[in-house]
């Protein structure tokens, strides 16, 4: 599925969370570079974690329903992309391993497939749609904002330093991904979708 080439297991020993070495507002890249916390860079891959954090969530909700099984195969797959992305968005060009994990065309591909598959048993949208019906559509729809931003900072950030190719295709694919699956997801448990009415607010306007 990966056209990256296989990276050794990572050997990582946590024995003391807390360092100190970002008391002043700094961290480290993986090249041993230190750079502000309101970087651009740190700004984009930590949003890529916060984006990884909320697909977990709706994988654990997923994981809850048998009939959702296939989802929850995907999400958790996804969460290893995202930390993939992550550790790439991490680490400057000049100190990318050859056999770092990477997001690849592939793995846009893959996406693709499944987003179309599910998509093809979903009727014709008559209007905008609102996060809701269940739990876990809501969950993805938050997913889908978050990688959104995702998108828009990684974007923000090609504009001044080199990024993984891929990155801003992923992103862009991912959110529309995560539309499909929070309406595949109300259709698999019966629940209605929440459609926007514009006449709704409290104004009647």
């Amino acid at each position: 599925m990966s056209d990256a080439k296989p990276f050794h297991d990572p050997h990582i020993t946590l024995s003391r969370i807390y360092t100190k070495t970002g008391d002043q507002g700094e961290t480290g890249l993986v090249g041993g570079q230190r750079v502000p916390k309101d970087s651009p860079r740190i700004e984009c891959y930590g949003t890529v974690d916060e984006l990884l954090a909320v697909v977990g969530l709706a994988g654990v909700s997923a994981a809850a329903h048998p009939e959702l099984e296939t989802l929850a195969g995907i999400l958790k797959r996804v969460q290893h992309e995202l930390f993939n992305l992550g550790s790439n968005l991490a680490t400057l060009p000049q100190d990318v391993h050859p056999k770092q994990p990477r997001i690849t065309p592939s793995d846009v591909e893959q996406l693709e497939k499944e987003m179309d598959a599910m998509n093809a048993g979903l009727g014709s949208l008559r209007s905008f749609v609102l996060p809701g019906g269940c739990r876990l559509n809501a969950e993805l729809h938050l997913a889908r904002t978050v990688c959104r931003r995702a998108e828009r900072l990684t974007v923000a950030l090609s504009r001044h330093e080199t990024v993984c190719p891929e990155a801003v295709t992923y992103l862009n694919r991912l959110s529309d991904a995560l539309f499909v699956w929070s309406r595949w997801v109300n259709q698999r448990l019966g629940v209605p979708e929440v459609l926007w009415e514009p006449n709704q607010a409290s104004s009647g306007q």
